[in-house]
C-alpha cells in the first residue's frame, strides 16, 4: 500500500505538468477560434518593441505594445499583443513582432488590431495561432503527462486483487497464467510493435527540441561540441525505423499464433505445434525455431539492480513448411530431456523459469522474428497430431544446415576409427 501510495505521489507532479500544458493548448487553440469572429479595427501605437529577459543558460524574449482604437463611437486602450502570453525563445516570433512594433511607432504608422464586437474592451493584435508554440508544449504534454499517466495507470493496475498461485489448480498449475488457458498462443510481436512506438514518440519528443538549441549554440557561441547532442535526434529516427520494421512485420507475417501439440509442452516428451503465418506457400522458405529453457533473476542491489536470463537448454530446428489455410503452416517438435524446470506462471517474483520459442526466416522484403513464451511441464505427454514424415524431413534439413556449419568451422576428414576433426588456428 505504502508503495502504490509513493508512486502514485510521485507521478502527480508529471501528469500535473502535462495536464496544464494541455489546458494552456487547449485555451490558447479555443482563443484563436473565437477571434476569428473579432471584428478589424486601425490602432495607434503608443508604444511598442520587445523586451529581453536574460537566464543562466538562455536568453527569453517578450514584444509588447499599447495602443488605442475606436470601436461604437468610444475609444478603448490595449496592451495584448499575441494568444499567448509571457516571455520565450521559440523561433523568432517575439523580436520579429518587437521590431514590427517598434517600426511601426517609430514611422507613425496605424495598424490593424482585432476587437471583440461583444466586449470592446478586448483586443489582440496578432490572432493567429504560433504552431511552433503548440509543438513545444506538446513535448511537455506527452512526455510529462505520459509518464504521469503511465504511471497512475501502473499504480491503479497493481492494485487489482492478487494473481492466484499455481497450487490453486492442483495438477494444471499453467492455468494460473491467463495467457495459457488453451493451446492456441499469441506471440509478443503486437505488444513490442506499440511499444515500439510508444518509446518511439517518447524520445523524439523529448529530443525534439535539441536541434534548435544545437544550432544556437554553434552559431552563436561557437559551441562545437554541442553538435554530439545531435546524437539522440539521430537515435529517435533509428527508433522510428525499428517501430515501422516492427509494424511492416505484423501487417505481413499477421498474428501467427502457435498451436501446441501436446497442451501444454512436454519436459520429458515433446514440444511440438504448428504456427500460421499469413503470407503464400514457399516450398523452399525456410523457417527457423529456437527452443529455450531460460531462468530469468534480479541481479545486483540499488541502483545496479537489473534482470538477466540465462539459458539451462537450448535446441534449433528448422520448420516443416506446408500449405495452410491463411497461407503457410509451420510445423515442429522437440524432443526434450528430463530434469529440466518447469514453466512458472507467477512471473511477478524475482526469480522464475520461463519456455521461450523464436520463430526467425530470411525471406524476400520483410523477415519475421517472433516470441513466444509457452508452458513447458513434466508431463511426459507427445504429440498426436503432428505427422512424424514431416517432422523427420524437417530434421535432416537441420542435421544438413548443422554440418555446414560445422565444416566452415573445422576441417574433417575419414580416419582409422572414424573421423578426424583440425581446428584451424585463429578460428572462435
Amino acid at each position: 500500500m505504502k508503495g502504490r501510495l509513493f508512486f502514485f505521489l510521485f507521478a502527480l507532479p508529471f501528469f500535473g505538468v502535462g495536464a496544464w500544458m494541455g489546458y494552456s493548448m487547449g485555451a490558447d487553440l479555443a482563443d484563436a477560434c473565437q477571434m476569428r469572429q473579432w471584428v478589424a479595427v486601425q490602432g495607434t501605437l503608443l508604444r511598442g518593441g520587445y523586451e529581453t529577459h536574460s537566464g543562466d543558460d538562455s536568453n527569453t524574449y517578450e514584444a509588447n505594445a499599447a495602443y488605442t482604437y475606436d470601436f461604437g463611437g468610444q475609444q478603448y486602450t490595449s496592451e495584448r499583443v499575441a494568444i499567448a502570453s509571457g516571455a520565450d525563445n521559440i523561433g523568432d516570433y517575439q523580436q520579429d513582432m518587437g521590431r514590427y512594433l517598434s517600426g511601426a511607432r517609430s514611422r507613425g504608422e496605424s495598424i490593424v488590431v482585432y476587437v471583440n464586437p461583444d466586449k470592446p474592451s478586448e483586443a489582440i493584435i496578432d490572432r493567429s495561432v504560433r504552431w511552433g508554440l503548440i509543438g513545444f508544449k506538446s513535448i511537455f504534454l506527452f512526455t510529462f503527462g505520459g509518464v504521469g499517466l503511465g504511471l497512475i495507470i501502473l499504480v491503479f493496475s497493481a492494485a487489482k486483487d492478487k494473481v492466484p498461485s499455481a497450487a490453486e489448480f492442483g495438477d494444471r498449475p499453467w492455468l494460473a497464467n491467463d495467457q495459457w488457458q488453451t493451446a492456441v498462443l499469441k506471440s509478443n510481436s503486437k505488444a513490442a510493435m506499440w511499444g515500439g512506438w510508444a518509446f518511439a514518440a517518447f524520445w523524439n519528443l523529448v529530443s525534439a527540441p535539441l536541434p534548435f538549441v544545437v544550432y544556437s549554440e554553434v552559431t552563436e557561441k561557437n559551441n562545437m561540441p554541442a553538435l554530439l547532442g545531435l546524437l539522440f535526434p539521430l537515435v529517435g529516427i533509428g527508433l522510428i525505423t525499428w517501430a515501422v520494421k516492427r509494424t511492416l512485420e505484423w501487417r505481413r507475417f499477421g498474428p501467427a499464433p502457435v498451436t501446441l501439440d501436446p497442451f501444454p509442452g512436454s519436459i520429458g516428451g515433446h514440444v511440438g505445434g504448428t504456427i500460421d503465418v499469413t503470407v503464400p506457400y514457399a516450398a523452399r522458405a525456410s523457417y527457423s525455431l529456437t527452443l529455450t529453457n531460460l531462468h530469468s533473476y534480479m541481479s545486483g542491489s540499488g541502483k545496479d539492480r537489473s534482470r538477466k536470463e540465462s539459458a539451462a537448454w537450448q535446441d534449433t530446428q528448422l520448420a516443416h513448411v506446408s500449405s495452410g489455410p491463411k497461407g503457410s503452416r509451420l510445423s515442429f517438435r522437440f524432443d526434450v530431456p528430463q530434469n529440466l524446470s518447469e514453466s512458472d506462471a507467477d512471473q511477478s517474483v524475482d526469480s522464475y523459469y520461463i519456455w521461450r520459442l523464436k520463430l526467425q526466416a530470411e525471406l524476400p522484403g520483410v523477415d519475421i522474428d517472433r516470441d513466444y513464451e509457452i508452458p513447458v511441464y513434466a508431463t511426459g505427454e507427445n504429440s498426436a497430431q503432428l505427422s512424424e514424415i514431416s517432422i523427420d524431413q524437417a530434421r535432416g534439413e537441420q542435421q544438413q544446415l548443422d554440418l555446414q556449419v560445422i565444416e566452415r568451422l573445422v576441417t574433417m576428414s575419414f580416419a582409422a576409427g572414424g573421423r578426424a576433426m583440425r581446428f584451424p588456428m585463429g578460428r572462435n
